[in-house]
């Protein structure tokens, strides 16, 4: 089994559409753990709604590019994610593979570990909430290191939001 992180976001019905790509990603992986849930400012031109964005950890049998293009793609695409010129469109879900294990690859279309952890807090900031002491596979960076000049201005955490998420996503996994 592979441990991989999956980025998710969303600024179309996010509250319906963030939990239902969860609970599809968990009728086919093993969802260990999910982050905080963020109300973020859409990046791009402004005038869109607000996104909600997490990180959640997996694990999977599914190959690097099996688990982007089969798996998460076709989430995407059952809930509605059409792929349209302008990369900054309002979305449905967004579904990004960050990490998986300590894999460092470079293709036309999969970079991992995903280069916009070191740009993006919505992609830091939760990554090093589920794993503090991570160490970019590849960089030798720390997480940490990744995450203290990126601002946190204009995330907010949806704490109630993201209790009820975890309930809904990680409660099989107590039982």
């Amino acid at each position: 089994m592979a441990r991989a992180f999956i980025s998710i976001g969303s600024n179309i019905d996010p509250e319906i559409n963030v939990r239902s790509a969860l609970l599809r990603l968990r009728s086919t992986a093993r969802v260990k753990a999910v982050s905080t849930v963020y109300r973020t400012e859409p990046v791009g031109p402004p005038g869109q709604p607000p996104f909600y964005n997490c990180v959640v950890e997996i694990e999977t049998d599914l190959a690097p590019r099996d688990l982007k293009f089969r798996l998460l793609r076709r989430i995407e695409s059952e809930l509605g994610r059409t792929r349209a010129a302008d990369r900054f469109a309002a979305r449905t879900i967004d579904l990004d593979l960050l990490l998986y294990d300590e894999l460092v690859m470079t293709t036309e279309d999969l970079t991992l570990p995903d280069p916009d952890i070191l740009h993006r807090p919505f992609l830091a900031i939760p990554l090093q909430e589920l794993v503090p002491g991570l160490v970019l596979p590849g960089s030798g960076l720390q997480i940490s290191e990744a995450v203290l000049p990126q601002p946190r201005k204009g995330m907010i955490p949806l704490e109630n939001y993201t209790e009820r998420i975890r309930k809904d996503i990680l409660h099989e996994r107590k039982e």
